[in-house]
């Protein structure tokens, strides 16, 4: 599909990560006021929110669904809303638009440089997957070597944990290093200690628009699936390596799970599917499906220190995942568990086959024993002051389809004394 023209001439630069293509959900302020519904075009977003009051542009003709701070509501009245709402505001911003239509829309839209942008959707709940071929190969040769690198499940089932949805926060939300309990560095008993470990995951997110109340099929639940966003799954290491037997992570994956400001529907992405991989084992039945369901998405991974230069860790592609969200989505309404709007799906770490395409410092270090050279410096795991960034972008024919930056900054652990209880025997 080719760059899709709007009156709006920002939106028609090669570079803008926001074309007429595009159009992803976001939620924002100006000056301290009321958080709204926005969509992304060029260098401004259209206040969704105001059209709906205003009435030039309902998403439904009988109830107020974008006067809430997120796309919660939206998102219940299903795909053929979507797609309605999604024509109507393109017919807006196209460049034969007439003339009262960009009346309105310039009257309703912000600059994006005025723009505090918050979280785009209230998150549900929020599971992370494991589904990232090279990433659980790169992991288990480090803990159990190549010969049992993966799991005997792991070819046949998307393996995923519950996280935490409390801790779910937008880009630019500062990441305070975690405490916890783990194995001691000079005896076999545990410490309480913060953690020296402190580590990201680029994942991608799916974000469920449609509720479930028993199992799906792998088509349903890709009808099911609203937009995606870029994810990072903050973890640290040395905790994990201490709790995860036998029931997996807990207070390691804990602290924080950072997302990207925009969702960027499926309807953008539908240009860019490509299918899962081939497979030595074929999966069961109803874990088939019947179209393509990854996406070739570009991503990329940066670290900056303190007052430092910005360094390049890893470039990757979201078409290395081995299991697509519809499929992790179907897996997980297998045992009855109901879905509900606003559940959140991680991807599980995204890495490819080549050292620099891994989406993880645990495996860019191979477990902090081959340090990692950036700007100024080496890196074995994240210090306080780095700020970690991904970016991503499907790549079109003279036009991108961007998500915004997904920034954290890791910021010292609590001081000892400012816990509540003891940290030393």
């Amino acid at each position: 599909m080719p760059l899709m023209r709007s009156w709006i001439e920002s939106a028609n630069s090669a570079d803008t990560e926001f074309p007429l293509n595009n159009l992803p959900y976001g939620v924002f302020s100006v000056d301290d006021g009321d958080l709204r519904c926005g969509v992304a075009i060029g260098d401004r977003i259209v206040d969704a929110t105001g059209l709906e009051a205003n009435g030039a542009l309902r998403a439904d003709p009988e109830a107020d669904v974008l006067d809430a701070p997120y796309w919660n509501d939206f998102m219940e009245l299903g795909p053929g809303s979507w797609a309605k709402f999604r024509s109507a505001l393109t017919a807006m911003l196209s460049d034969d638009a007439i003339e009262d239509l960009r009346d309105v829309i310039t009257t309703y839209s912000v600059q994006m440089v005025e723009a505090t942008l918050h979280m785009p959707f209230r998150v549900s709940e929020y599971t992370d997957f494991y589904a990232g071929r090279h990433h659980a190969t790169n992991v288990g040769t480090m803990f159990r070597g190549p010969e049992n690198a993966l799991p005997p499940n792991w070819l046949h089932i998307p393996i995923g944990y519950n996280g935490r949805a409390s801790s779910v926060f937008v880009s630019g939300t500062e990441i305070r290093r975690p405490w916890g309990q783990q194995k001691s560095p000079d005896h076999d008993m545990p410490a309480f200690m913060p953690s020296r470990r402190f580590d990201i995951e680029l994942e991608v997110g799916a974000i469920v628009g449609q509720s479930s109340f028993g199992p799906v099929s792998v088509d349903f639940a890709e009808d099911m699936i609203f937009g995606y966003v870029l994810l990072n799954d903050w973890s640290a290491r040395d905790i994990q390596a201490w709790e995860y037997q036998p029931l997996g992570p807990f207070q390691a994956k804990a602290t924080a799970t950072t997302l990207s400001p925009w969702i960027v529907s499926k309807a953008a992405l539908e240009p860019f599917r490509v299918p899962t991989p081939n497979r030595e084992h074929d999966l069961l039945p109803y874990l088939e499906e019947t179209k393509p369901g990854l996406y070739d998405i570009s991503l990329d991974v940066t670290i900056q220190p303190e007052g430092g230069m910005e360094s390049t860790l890893a470039r990757t592609n979201y078409k290395e995942m081995y299991y697509s969200s519809a499929q992790q989505l179907a897996h997980h309404t297998t045992a009855g568990s109901p879905m509900n709007v606003g559940d959140l799906l991680g991807s599980g770490t995204i890495s490819g086959p080549k050292k620099t395409e891994r989406g993880s410092l645990l495996e860019l270090s191979w477990g902090g024993k081959e340090p990692i050279e950036i700007e100024g410096g080496t890196r074995n795991f994240i210090e306080d002051g780095d700020t970690l960034t991904l970016k991503g972008a499907a790549v079109g024919d003279g036009y991108k389809i961007g998500f915004g930056d997904c920034v954290g900054k890791v910021v010292p652990a609590l001081d000892a004394a400012d816990l509540p209880y003891k940290t030393e025997r």
